[in-house]
């Protein structure tokens, strides 16, 4: 673990705050409590923090935007909540509920206090039910867990973040290594329950140094509090009958420098976080919360890899997606799924962690969404781990991407019992972008000029114009009527007499 001091509560406020902008909230607690050496503990840990409890709240400003705070002292008595410091924590969650505030909560806790024993433990409820109301509002709710935050705090309001985001070398966990020593009779490795590691896990969005708090609280916020104007319905461009012959296709989108989903977003994105994912930058997954075109969405996406160095998508990438639609259903913002995969993970491991099971999760996760779906074909679209991203409102194609039930090799090797007639199978299998507007699937090709790997930045660039006017198209559309087209298209995929026009 860290060995520098996490920020104190105020320290940390003034870190992300618009100077001389906090205003607190804070009301006295209750009477004393009847214990003679509680008592004594509170009022030492009074004199010692100069706050009243192990938490302040209060409203502050942040690159001028109004934003509700809470923030833990661990100081105060290990930072554990007691029946006060629960209820100050849901007057300030209800406050921003009602005066439509996104809010930012900074916990650093022990638990649950124990000189107050099961009524504290117990206002993790009364917490976490005030969370559930604000997130229910479609209201921003973000949380920065510090050094450390375990027990009932981490297992609730700590962890419920739309983003939870972690402090360096933060200890986060449910259980604290002491009392886990103690029953059961063995230490806790040390990094398991580091901020990087649950990070590479994909329990914790990004980690971030208090002193970039500041920034990636201004660029999230500016993604999630954004107001477009009214989108237009404007109609897809027509999608041209050009030439393109698979194969070669495959083979571009094999190229080590071809473009991928990580490159889109830096390129094309107004606004852009990066969050973190399983297996962190080398995954398979990418998470982000992006503006296109004016246009604030949340994206999550497959990264591509040099041919013989590619990652499998893996049971707990698709795990992932489906965290990443709810967290745009929740929020009310347009998911944009990015395809560019070689294929889900084949293995005996794979097939114990539920590959399968957990990509029909996705597509049903995705296709319930009332919130707009964008789907982008990006290059390679193998087997079910492109499929999974694939249930949208619309699908956008880069001109050589390509979709197909398995790379051309393997179906030859089905067929053909060799990998000898790739090439063949790849031009008869309708794999082409094209091939897949003529069925329906895609709405609009854009054009490489001749190949994305050539012209990367100006390929991007197209790509996030094309998504930004896809986003204003579905905004202008009214959600019975996008969710009725929606149904209305998945239905007849694969019909030639799609319309695909259609939103």
């Amino acid at each position: 673990m860290t060995g520098r001091p996490s920020p104190t509560a105020r320290q940390l406020i003034d870190l992300i705050a618009d100077p001389g902008t906090f205003t607190c909230w804070d009301e006295p607690p209750a009477g004393p409590p009847a214990d003679p050496g509680y008592r004594a503990s509170l009022d030492r840990a009074r004199e010692r923090t100069g706050l009243d409890e192990a938490v302040t709240t209060g409203l502050l400003r942040l690159d001028g935007r109004p934003v509700a705070v809470v923030a833990s002292e661990f100081g105060f008595l290990g930072g554990s909540i007691g029946v006060a410091t629960a209820e100050r924590i849901t007057r300030a969650v209800e406050r921003a509920t009602a005066e439509r505030l996104p809010l930012v909560a900074l916990p650093v806790s022990g638990g649950t206090r124990m000189q107050e024993g099961s009524a504290a433990f117990l206002c993790m409820l009364r917490i976490t039910a005030a969370v559930q109301a604000h997130q229910a509002a479609a209201l921003p709710y973000l949380t920065y867990l510090r050094n450390p935050t375990m027990g009932g705090v981490f297992a609730s309001w700590g962890t419920l973040g739309h983003l939870v985001l972690a402090e360096p070398g933060a200890r986060l966990g449910f259980l604290g290594p002491r009392v886990y020593e103690e029953l059961r009779g063995v230490q806790l490795p040390a990094d398991i329950q580091l901020a990087e590691t649950l990070a590479e896990r994909g329990l914790v969005d990004a980690v971030v140094a208090p002193d970039a708090l500041r920034e990636t609280l201004r660029r999230a916020l500016a993604v999630l509090c954004a107001r477009p104007s009214p989108g237009v319905a404007a109609p897809l461009p027509p999608v041209t009958g050009r030439t393109v012959d698979a194969w070669d296709s495959v083979r571009r989108t094999r190229r080590p420098d071809r473009p991928g989903t990580r490159e889109l977003l830096g390129h094309s994105a107004e606004e852009l976080v990066l969050l973190d994912t399983p297996g962190g930058g080398d995954g398979a997954l990418v998470r982000a919360l992006a503006v296109f075109d004016g246009r604030p969405a949340v994206v999550v996406g497959q990264q591509r890899r040099s041919p013989g160095q590619e990652r499998p998508f893996t049971a707990t990438d698709l795990r992932a997606v489906r965290r990443t639609a709810q967290l745009a259903e929740q929020l009310g913002l347009p998911l944009v799924t990015v395809a560019d995969t070689a294929g889900a993970e084949l293995s005996a491991q794979a097939e114990l962690d539920g590959v399968a099971v957990e990509i029909a999760y996705c597509l049903t996760s995705l296709l319930a969404l009332r919130t707009p779906v964008l789907a982008v074909l990006l290059g390679q679209g193998s087997g079910g781990g492109a499929l999974a991203l694939l249930p949208a409102d619309r699908l956008i194609a880069a001109e050589h991407a390509w979709l197909a039930p398995l790379p051309p090799e393997g179906a030859s090797a089905i067929v053909h019992r060799d990998g000898d007639h790739a090439p063949e199978l790849a031009r008869t299998q309708g794999i082409g972008a094209y091939d897949l507007a003529a069925v329906g699937l895609v709405g609009q090709v854009v054009p490489e000029q001749p190949d994305a790997a050539d012209e990367p930045a100006e390929f991007c660039d197209r790509i996030g114009r094309a998504i930004g006017a896809a986003l204003a198209a579905l905004a202008a559309a009214p959600e019975a009527e996008r969710l009725a087209a929606r149904r209305l298209r998945h239905r007849r995929l694969g019909d030639t007499l799609v319309d695909s026009a259609a939103p």
